[in-house]
């Protein structure tokens, strides 16, 4: 079955528009009266062709098991991080395992902007037992989410992420 999703069957298709249009001209060279036969088979092709484009083109359905979905929204990274500028604490939950790109976003303790590269200098700190309210991202692109929270002390009125971490684009990360 994957040789019709790949190219071959359109390979078929062409060869055989190529052989239908030499018998076309053959009909026209020496008048064979075989007109109606090779239209016949030319649209036959068209229909074929169609068919094949709407069965490639067709979603396979998924059935996602919650549980499943559930378990696998538990097996995010957490990630402390320490504001540089008024050495707040906060914490960040992603969704999927690994952040490709910077975090640019604002300190969820002092409402500054900064920028959390893919690596991270750690830092070796005790964190604060006292958690706030925690905060919810989800990038409207890929679908990656973030959850965070500030450790120690309670969040900034106006929290906001500027750049997705999995697939890096600017303002597609929104709070719900």
């Amino acid at each position: 079955m994957s040789w019709i999703r790949g190219y071959g069957p359109f390979f078929i298709f062409i060869l055989i528009g190529f052989w239908l249009t030499i018998a076309l001209l053959f009909d026209v060279i020496y008048n064979k009266q075989w007109t109606l036969i090779i239209l016949f088979f030319y649209i036959f092709l068209i229909i074929s062709v169609i068919f094949l484009l709407i069965f490639r083109t067709k979603k396979e359905e998924v059935f996602i098991n919650p549980f499943e979905e559930f378990e696998k929204s538990l097996t995010g990274m957490l990630f402390h991080f320490k504001c540089p500028i008024c050495n707040g604490f906060f914490a960040i939950k992603k969704s999927k395992g690994n952040n490709k790109k910077n975090i640019k976003m604002t300190c969820p303790d002092c409402g500054k902007i900064g920028v959390i590269t893919p690596n991270p200098d750690s830092v070796e700190e005790e964190i604060p037992q006292k958690k706030s309210v925690n905060v919810n991202f989800r990038c409207s692109r890929c679908g990656e989410g973030l959850i965070i929270w500030a450790e120690g002390t309670d969040l900034c009125n106006d929290i906001k992420v500027f750049s997705c971490p999995f697939c890096g684009k600017n303002n597609t990360m929104n709070r719900f």
